[in-house]
């Protein structure tokens, strides 16, 4: 039978329990605009989220060539046919009245209507005279987590062996980079060990600064389905806020920022000295576990205690917890890879290596993504790596590379380090970078220091080109404005976080005269004339599908074989894992299950960095540590965050996501249901603290940093005393301020406080370590702040404001199918 539930009030639905190695069932969710019945969908098209790193599969509703609702698939491994409010809601931001529609160019000052022709022709002729006066090193590429794999692929080779510039990056830089980092430095390779399925079969699930219910909030349902089964598994929350899973775990930790690695240490000292820890996997397939026990030796619980502000006896427990678990899970995200030492991620790996918990269902490593393309970003090297997860450092991997593409060797950039995110904006700043082509992303208010970086993107001498579907707050700063298809308008595959690939069809027009990406980065090819060493042109392919073929060839024999899929096989099925090929040619469910791959020194990714100055390893270094290619036990110390709270600035200050919303809310702002959720900026502050200064729910509070202010409406939460939670969605394009704060427009965007910092092995930006003061700027009218209730940004003191809800606008059905056709631990297909 069908359900109607209102699924901002509901957002993670109704549930339907399962037991410990069963199959998860399917339910399949829908929602179709105000109007239209079943009976009116003309079409349902394949496609799956770009809303978040889940890839919820799911088909598109068009009627009279407009698109009308969704449903999940029930399909698909995934999801089995639910959706996550951004899933159920978010398409209808494509129907925006101010989607771009034609290109636009600065003239004397102001952005004007242009044709295509005219745009990227002054585009090009940017580009020729750049490379002809200052070379390539004078152009750099930011790109986006939101793209398809196709797209990403062709900047990448139209960057790397057309410009030839290094100085290619993605906003995955703020967002994963470090589980790339994190799976490099163990493994040796980028590549997820785990599987969503493993879900299905822990008996432990451990999560690190990873809020899975407001994240990959599918995933999260397939969590509360388990713990309502039989033998449900036993959660650890690391997380400083009060989060849904909090309210489920056995343990939940609330660390003090910053001190992520101090607590790994003492989860790792506890399980090495009560033996829980399996010696034939360590000797068989790990190096460096002597150099590890030594270094967390003196990290015990009651030293953690007193770094992390948790109890020594809390940290035991969680010891305990993941010491003795038959089946172990964990997952990693933000919490870890925006703090101080980042790459406290290896600590995790670490603890599922001395454990053996790896290639076996239910023992599943997570070091999850933040984009719903951002693997894609990574596989493809549009993230500063190059493609198919080949060594910068190693010769023959970049004349394999040059083989494939049909160029010199010596005409891909790797003479250093791939630039990332951040030195790029450096060199702009700077003034040694001239051109900055960003596509799908708004770094005018995700990146850090936002006066900072509105400062670098208004330079006269910076000639900018924003490929966006809105007039975000980076395109009004742009000397060249294209205007994108997005999602439903477009053809292209697209890799979640577990390594299930996906196809997205195209369902209805793009607006106007929208190109879809892969068509931009095509006709500047064509213009740019750009050939390969016999002279031949350099991009062969034209359309997505062929884009897709090219792309399978580039992977062929490297980790992330995609050579077994195609668009058919892919519109056959549903998701399928990676690698697929004539060894695997239904898929590969989990990584590592018969010893480490990729981690020879002939065959990684990596040789590794020092994890505290960020510094590259040599090949030499690397094969005398690890000749054998096993996975690598790297020790880290605890070192204080870089700010710490002081007299000017007493309270820590984190950012972070909110249910409802999906980065700078150019899409999820547009959606009504889920901006009414949560539209407006707020300050989550602990009842303590609130106390202590005199402040209540909804008062208006400045927030202020070394950097800059923003103002929001207090939340009075469960949050831990000394920290402050503001989501970092809110910018300015709903605001009179349009790409900034305005002499009446208030900082409003989380990141005029954030700090220029990173991590020094994954460059990861630092988003959760800074240091801030919080004061009263009036008081409320009684309203409360438009904090959702249904989050980890509920009210401390229950019902003391109205609930969230979405009423019938978000009324969705839900519907169990009689027969679910996957069989029993479908991990692949």
């Amino acid at each position: 039978m069908a359900d109607a539930t209102d699924r901002i009030a509901r957002p993670w639905g109704a549930r339907v329990p399962y037991g410990r190695h069963e199959t998860w069932p399917a339910r399949v969710d829908t929602y179709l605009a105000d109007g239209v019945e079943p009976g009116a969908v003309q079409r349902w098209v394949q496609s799956a989220s770009i809303l978040h790193s889940d890839g919820d599969a799911m088909d598109i509703a068009v009627a009279d060539g407009r698109m009308v609702g969704v449903r999940g698939r029930d399909v698909d491994r995934v999801n089995r046919g639910r959706l996550g409010p951004k899933d159920l809601f978010g398409w209808q931001a494509n129907a925006s009245r101010d989607r771009l529609t034609r290109p636009l160019v600065r003239r004397s000052g102001r952005l004007v209507e242009t044709d295509w022709d005219t745009a990227m022709d002054l585009v090009a002729a940017r580009s020729r005279e750049l490379l002809d006066s200052r070379g390539p090193g004078s152009i750099g590429f930011y790109t986006s987590g939101q793209l398809f794999l196709e797209e990403y692929y062709t900047l990448t080779v139209l960057a790397r062996a057309g410009i030839g510039t290094n100085h290619l990056d993605g906003n995955t830089r703020l967002c994963t980079a470090t589980a790339a980092e994190a799976l490099k430095e163990t493994f040796g390779c980028d590549g997820q060990p785990g599987s969503y399925d493993d879900f299905d079969h822990a008996d432990v699930v451990a999560l690190f600064g990873h809020n899975i219910a407001e994240t990959q909030p599918v995933q999260w349902m397939r969590l509360l389905d388990r713990l309502e089964g039989a033998d449900p598994p036993r959660l650890l929350c690391v997380d400083p806020r009060p989060t849904r899973v909090a309210e489920h775990a056995a343990v939940h930790l609330a660390p003090r920022s910053g001190t992520n690695v101090a607590l790994l240490n003492a989860l790792l000292h506890e399980t090495i000295r009560h033996e829980r820890i399996d010696r034939d996997f360590i000797a068989a397939h790990t190096v460096g576990f002597e150099e590890l026990a030594a270094r967390v030796a003196d990290c015990t619980p009651k030293w953690a205690a007193e770094i992390c502000d948790v109890p020594a006896a809390r940290i035991e427990e969680a010891a305990e917890l993941v010491g003795t678990a038959d089946a172990l899970v964990s997952t990693v995200l933000q919490g870890v890879y925006q703090s101080h030492q980042a790459t406290a991620a290896v600590q995790v790996n670490n603890l599922h290596l001395i454990r053996g918990m790896l290639g076996r269902p239910g023992a599943g490593l997570l070091q999850m993504n933040g984009q719903p393309t951002a693997q894609n970003t990574r596989e493809c090297g549009a993230n500063g790596d190059l493609p198919g997860f080949r060594n910068w450092q190693n010769d023959a991997h970049v004349a394999d590379l040059a083989r494939v593409w049909n160029v010199e060797p010596e005409t891909v950039p790797h003479f250093a380090p791939p630039t990332h995110a951040m030195q790029i904006f450096r060199y702009a700043e700077q003034g040694s970078l001239r051109m900055l082509w960003i596509s799908g992303t708004n770094p005018a208010v995700s990146m850090p220091e936002l006066p900072r970086m509105r400062s670098i993107l208004s330079q006269e001498r910076l000639f900018t080109v924003v490929q966006d579907l809105y007039l975000t707050e980076t395109a009004q700063l742009a000397d060249v404005v294209l205007p994108a298809a997005t999602w439903g308008e477009k053809t292209g595959a697209l890799t979640n976080a577990d390594r299930t690939v996906h196809l997205s069809c195209k369902a209805v027009e793009p607006p106007g005269e929208a190109r879809p990406d892969l068509d931009i980065f095509l006709d500047y090819a064509r213009r740019m004339d750009f050939r390969d060493k016999d002279g031949g042109p350099l991009i062969t392919w034209d359309d997505p599908e062929s884009a897709f073929e090219a792309w399978k060839r580039c992977s062929a024999g490297r980790p992330c074989d995609y050579t077994g899929l195609s668009y058919a096989k892919l519109r056959d099925t549903s998701g399928i894992q990676w690698p697929c090929d004539d060894r695997a040619p239904e898929g590969t469910a989990r990584l590592y299950t018969d010893g480490i791959g990729w981690a020879g020194p002939d065959m990684c990714e990596s040789y590794g960095k020092d994890l505290e100055t960020g510094a590259s390893q040599e090949v030499v270094e690397y094969r005398s540590l690890n000749p054998d290619g096993r996975a690598m036990l790297k020790a880290a110390a605890y070192l204080p965050p870089h700010e710490e709270p002081d007299e000017e600035y007493p309270f820590q200050l984190t950012t972070g996501r909110t249910l409802y919303h999906f980065h700078t809310r150019t899409k999820t702002g547009r959606a009504p249901q889920l901006n009414d959720a949560a539209p407006d900026v707020w300050v989550e502050v602990s009842a303590a603290d609130a106390e202590r200064l005199g402040l209540g729910e909804g008062d208006l509070v400045e927030v202020t940093s070394r950097r800059g202010r923003l103002r929001g409406r207090l939340r009075v939460s469960g949050i831990r005393t000394g920290l402050l939670f503001v989501p970092f969605h809110y910018g300015y394009w709903d605001t009179d301020g349009g790409s900034g704060p305005g002499p009446g427009t208030p900082g409003r965007a989380a990141n005029e406080t954030t700090i220029t910092d990173w991590d020094p092995a994954s460059k990861q930006p630092l988003f959760k370590t800074a240091t801030a003061a919080l004061t009263l700027v009036e008081r409320g009218d009684g309203r409360p702040s438009p904090a959702p209730t249904t989050t980890a940004s509920a009210p401390v003191a229950a019902g003391s404001v109205p609930p969230t809800a979405g009423g019938p606008a978000a009324r969705t059905t839900q519907q169990e199918p009689t027969e679910f056709p996957h069989g029993h631990e479908e991990g692949a297909r």
